[in-house]
Formats: structure tokens, sequence, C-alpha cells
């Protein structure tokens, strides 16, 4: 491991512990040479599937791009950080368990898009408007309409935009 102070390879570990999510430990080092001490994370790597893109390109699983994407939709929104975690966490493992080489970039987006619909009504427009290219307001209202028996409000509120 490299020191990010001095870059030197040689370093101590001086303490080991589990991290906070059980999943990854924690290790803190001791540089040989310079003598400062810094943290590091070890986490196991799994083996997780392929993204198949509407185009056809594959890409990696990139929990940091749906993390951004979410966090986006989310923003002065009163969904937690740690509860956007926890699902990017649960979606990562139901894909690692379920043992394929490769998922459509789809299924992503449709799990994403419903933990946004139990979440946050508006985080979810915010997304699905991006997600499904909503490219008029006859399509936020269609979407509206469908959304609010979902979240308990009255068939007769006008969410009728002017075009």
């Amino acid at each position: 491991m490299k020191c990010p102070f001095c870059e030197d390879l040689y370093n101590k570990v001086i303490d080991s512990r589990l991290g906070k999510d059980a999943l990854s430990i924690r290790r803190r080092r001791e540089c040989l040479k310079c003598g400062r001490r810094f943290t590091t994370y070890e986490k196991v790597e799994e083996q997780i599937p392929l993204l198949i893109k509407k185009d056809g390109r594959r890409e990696a699983f990139n929990r940091d791009k749906i993390r951004a994407g979410i966090l986006k939709a989310t923003e002065k929104r009163p969904v937690s950080v740690e509860l956007v975690d926890a699902f990017i966490e649960k979606l990562e493992r139901q894909f690692q368990e379920a043992n394929l080489k490769e998922i459509p970039a789809r299924e992503v987006g449709e799990r994403v898009i419903e933990f946004l619909k139990e979440s946050d009504p508006v985080a979810y427009v915010r997304f699905a408007s991006v997600y499904r290219q909503f490219t008029n307001l006859g399509d936020f209202d269609r979407e509206l309409k469908e959304l609010l028996p979902v979240f308990g409000q009255k068939d007769n509120i006008d969410v009728r935009f002017k075009q």
C-alpha cells in the first residue's frame, strides 16, 4: 500500500477492525518512511454482471454512476443519503446473487424508478423524466395522472398543463 503522503511502499498495519457495514475491513497504517498514519479499507471483490445498454454496448456496473443519478433526482428532497446507499448496496447484492454474467441496463433503471416511487414522488418524476425521455408536457401529465392514486391523491385534481 502506497503512503498517500510520501508515496513510499513500506508501511505497517497498527490496527484492524470491521468496517461500519461489516462488509469491509478498516486498517490503520503507519508509513515506515515518514511515520504518518492513514486509513485504508479492504473489501471483497465480487463479480458484478455487465450491463447491456440499449444500443448493445456492454458496460461495467458502476454504483457511483447510479448513486449520482439518484442523488441528482433527490436533491433538496427528504431522502437521506443513507437510504440511497442502502438501496444501492441491496441492488448490487441482488445482482451478485443472481449469478448472471450480463443484465439489461433497463433492469437497473426500473429498480431505481421503483425505489424512488416508494421514497419520494418528486424525485421519482425527476428521474422518470430523464430515464423515460419525456419530450413534452403531455408526458409529465400522463405520468402524474398515473402517480396520484399511488400516493393517495384524489383523482379529481387537475394536473393538466397548458401547451
